[in-house]
């Protein structure tokens, strides 16, 4: 059994050490108090695990977990579901930044409607912390966007009940994108009652975080998803998005060539802020990381 108050937030660390300090913060730092966060640590060789346990001697609420393997990203996910002890699951990376308001706003949500999952746009912020991009996402998650590669759900900003996660495990195969595996897989299962918030509540680290070896593993592992569903969306459907998804990979050859990578950023992030709401962010982004010490 699990508790029905409060949320698990998960991160799984791997060589975090330069923004795994103001992810935890993030959390502490919540105007939503019932949580626990679970870190879980998978093999690093820097001083991430060492972060993650001064955070754990502080407080309780903070567990680490650490058995020296590198089991990557959807491994972890699973083990982190298994051990949460709440109704409401909380993704976020180790180098991301939760808005102060994120836990409450999505937690209210899901507790007073008819939804399993609950995401949002987001904010785009580079190494130091500069806000350079906003990302509105407001269009309807369907089998077709998913295979036109519009990944509207951001993995980083979800909340999702347990129980829908424990029907719905992560494909231990599909690193690097994972979470598109199982947007496929639910919706086709006629399982993936998902709202997308239009407020941004997370600050997502792209710029200068971005390289051509986890994009072209991506792809790579999207054609192994393609396969793996095509009885289920049809011929003509794999043929469109095995085509699609392999355009996308020699654009991001060419651009890494050129040396235009930023492109591929901007091109995600290129929704309008006004200087009022700039300011806002960058204060909210201010609160989010501050610590008392």
């Amino acid at each position: 059994m699990y508790s029905k108050d409060g949320v698990s937030v998960a991160i799984p660390i791997y060589n975090a050490e330069k923004f795994l300090s103001d992810a935890i913060q993030s959390v502490i730092n919540q105007s939503f108090k019932e949580w626990e966060l679970i870190l879980v640590d998978d093999g690093s060789t820097d001083r991430s695990l060492e972060i993650a346990k001064e955070f754990e001697r502080k407080d309780s609420r903070i567990k680490v977990i650490s058995d020296g393997l590198n089991l990557k990203l959807p491994t972890r996910l699973n083990q982190i579901i298994s051990l949460s002890k709440y109704e409401f699951i909380a993704r976020m990376d180790a180098d991301d930044i939760m808005h102060p308001d994120r836990l409450r706003v999505q937690y209210d949500f899901l507790k007073n409607n008819e939804y399993d999952l609950v995401s949002s746009s987001l904010y785009s912020i580079d190494i130091n912390n500069n806000i350079v991009g906003k990302r509105i996402i407001d269009s309807p998650v369907t089998i077709q966007s998913l295979l036109r590669g519009n990944n509207q759900i951001a993995h980083p900003t979800i909340l999702a009940k347990k129980n829908w996660y424990l029907r719905n495990m992560y494909d231990e195969q599909s690193e690097r994108a994972e979470d598109y595996e199982l947007w496929l897989r639910s919706i086709l299962n006629k399982d993936l009652k998902v709202h997308v918030l239009p407020e941004p509540l997370l600050y997502y680290r792209e710029v200068g975080n971005i390289t051509k070896e986890k994009l072209l593993l991506s792809y790579k592992t999207t054609g192994y998803i393609y396969k793996k569903f095509k009885e289920n969306i049809g011929s003509i459907y794999y043929l469109k998005a095995s085509f699609n998804n392999l355009f996308k990979k020699n654009i991001v050859n060419i651009l890494f060539y050129l040396g235009k990578e930023g492109y591929l950023v901007k091109r995600r992030n290129d929704n309008f802020i006004s200087s009022h709401e700039l300011e806002n962010a960058r204060n909210n982004l201010a609160l989010a990381v501050k610590s008392d010490e």
